[in-house]
């Protein structure tokens, strides 16, 4: 991948060495500031100080001029350019699952081949054999190819991208075979039935998902200190023990908290033996943050398969979220500011309508016709 050019920068020292700074790339992706002491000030003037400071960048700028060649393979793009460039923007969890995914489905199938020889036609068809596979799963994979696509046009291997029209047209499209997912969501009686079955602790975390609306791994990743009178602070996630910042500068926010759901979590306050303001507010026996995973299948399934709710994920507690507010009118920016995100995001991903609210549009439709 082509770098910019450097000239670097020439400082003095406690006034008494010159010191050469330049950047560098490190393994993980992320570029590093590189210093370097060039000599003491009274043997060598400024010029021959960056005379030297430009003999140590020779050796990196020859690399900065080096063009990716056309006859470069997408096994070789993918790993020489596309994982290392968006290893810098994603965040673990991300760069591991696609990374698998993408290695599994596109390097396996398109590997070997030359990546200005891959056609739309190639791709499509490639799309095409995954139709037994989920909506989302090939969705993503679609959206892999524009970007590697997009990233071999910026690197000139490529003039164009097959896949995709500027600003808004994507040429590719995940087979009508793919199974959808199922988006359902909880009645207020079905969610009041949750509530009454469950522990205290399993109860605060339903309630967490469903009347505050959080993410699965905001809630484990919240502290004690993190609760405060009407709201929650979130600043951290954790997702599969992974602990990181959350999932989007809109996810760092302020969930509020209605008032049933704080006094239950004001009695597992009182009641966990651990007191620090930095401990997790639900840590395993270890005292680190527990598994989502685990806590659904070992303490909440179960209670949710006694009243036949067993289909019931944190997924849906949140759209639940979503929904339920959105019968309510309430204003859709009040629920994304709370749950996190957009409001495109929450009224097309997460907000799903019921039947009896659209019997009730077309009813108020129909009588102002009749009347």
């Amino acid at each position: 991948m082509r770098k910019r050019f450097q000239t670097g920068n020439v400082k003095t020292k406690d006034g008494r060495y010159w010191v050469g700074q330049w950047w560098e790339d490190g393994e993980n992706g992320k570029r590093h500031r590189r210093n370097k002491i060039l000599g003491k000030i009274k043997k060598m003037t400024i010029t021959e100080a960056r005379a030297k400071l430009a003999d140590i960048l020779q050796t990196i700028n020859n690399a900065a001029k080096a063009e990716v060649p056309q006859s470069i393979t997408l096994e070789d793009f993918a790993t020489t350019v596309f994982f290392p460039f968006y290893k810098r923007k994603w965040k673990p969890l991300s760069y591991k699952s696609r990374t698998v995914s993408i290695q599994h489905y596109i390097v396996g199938t398109f590997g070997s081949r030359r990546l200005d020889e891959i056609t739309r036609d190639d791709m499509q068809l490639f799309l095409d054999g995954l139709k037994d596979l989920a909506y989302t799963t090939v969705d993503h994979l679609r959206w892999d190819l524009k970007q590697l696509m997009d990233l071999a046009v910026a690197e000139r291997v490529i003039p164009s991208n097959p896949v995709y029209v500027p600003p808004a047209t994507m040429l590719l499209f995940v087979p009508r075979e793919c199974k959808k997912p199922e988006r359902r969501v909880l009645t207020i009686e079905q969610a009041k039935l949750i509530f009454a079955a469950l522990d205290l602790r399993e109860r605060c975390i339903v309630k967490l998902g469903i009347i505050a609306g959080m993410r699965c791994s905001e809630i484990f990743g919240l502290k004690r200190g993190s609760v405060e009178a009407g709201h929650v602070q979130i600043v951290e996630r954790v997702c599969r023990r992974d602990i990181d910042t959350p999932k989007t500068e809109k996810s760092r926010r302020l969930a509020a908290l209605a008032p049933g759901l704080q006094e239950d979590l004001k009695l597992w306050l009182d009641r966990s033996n651990h007191t620090g303001p930095d401990q997790w507010l639900f840590p395993s026996e270890a005292l680190t943050p527990m598994d989502a995973d685990n806590v659904m299948e070992r303490n909440i399934k179960p209670k949710l398969k006694a009243i036949g709710l067993d289909w019931v994920d944190f997924r849906v507690f949140r759209r639940t979220h979503a929904s339920l507010m959105k019968d309510m009118k309430v204003d859709p920016k009040l629920v994304a500011d709370q749950q996190g995100h957009t409001v495109d995001v929450n009224q097309n991903t997460y907000t799903q309508t019921s039947i009896e609210s659209r019997i009730e549009a077309v009813q108020v439709l129909e009588s102002a016709m009749v009347n």
